[in-house]
């Protein structure tokens, strides 16, 4: 199993959300270089970046950020908020950045995903943001009417290969993660499947890498010390 550390960017800056909450911001560090240069340190291979402004605007005002930790750190970036243009992804791509997140875009468009695949194949990933069963779009504000099994099924047969599932009720709030989930998500269907939202302990980590899950994402407890991102790393091989 991959191990994910995350960096959420606003305004150049490394921080943290509470359950999606822009009013509950935390800031981590002022150098986001820094912050994936110490995972690097860490044993990281892969780096999940969130641009927070991007996912309000839809545009990428921080792609030299992102530029610069896949330039001096040369880890594998994924990076997700606000793409719903190919216009985006080209930019993304071209920049040099590894994997590109689609979200809302993903859930109203369902032909953007189509194009997107045929396009860059394995280099767009989805995700999905899960409240009560259903998915959430546009930053966790609304919750469509859409069952997140029959979605993920749906971008199972377009030819998505990567899904980073959020249950949002966990994320940030260092309660554990959501095990009974992703067991469920990963016997049902044969996506790569990233966990992400409440991983704050090795425990956890444990328990995800034991469901074979192709990875997980540590933000928070990264950042409060609660988990040490060499030993996610060494447990999740």
């Amino acid at each position: 199993m991959i191990i994910y550390p995350a960096i959420d960017i606003f305004s150049s800056k490394a921080v943290r959300l509470f359950k999606g909450d822009y009013a509950q911001m935390t800031v981590y560090n002022d150098n986001p270089e820094e912050v994936a240069l110490d995972f690097l340190k860490s044993g990281a291979t892969h780096i999940h970046l969130v641009d927070l402004e991007g996912a309000k605007s839809g545009e990428t005002p921080n792609i030299e950020t992102v530029m610069k930790i896949k330039k001096s750190t040369g880890l594998f970036c994924e990076i997700g908020g606000g793409i719903r243009s190919m216009e985006v992804i080209d930019r993304y791509i071209s920049a040099g950045v590894d994997r590109v997140i689609l979200g809302t875009a993903a859930v109203t468009n369902e032909g953007f995903v189509e194009t997107a695949v045929q396009k860059y194949g394995e280099k767009i990933a989805v995700g999905i943001d899960i409240k009560d069963g259903l998915v959430a779009i546009k930053g966790w504000t609304e919750t469509s009417d859409i069952d997140a099994f029959a979605f993920c099924e749906k971008m199972q047969k377009i030819g998505v290969k990567t899904v980073i599932c959020t249950d949002i009720s966990k994320d940030g709030a260092m309660q554990g993660t959501n095990h009974q989930l992703y067991r469920e998500l990963s016997n049902k269907f044969s996506l790569n499947i990233i966990a992400s939202g409440g991983v704050s302990s090795i425990e956890d980590i444990k328990k995800l890498a034991e469901l074979k899950l192709y990875g997980a994402i540590v933000g928070k407890a990264y950042y409060t010390g609660a988990v040490s991102l060499k030993e996610a790393i060494e447990v999740a091989k």
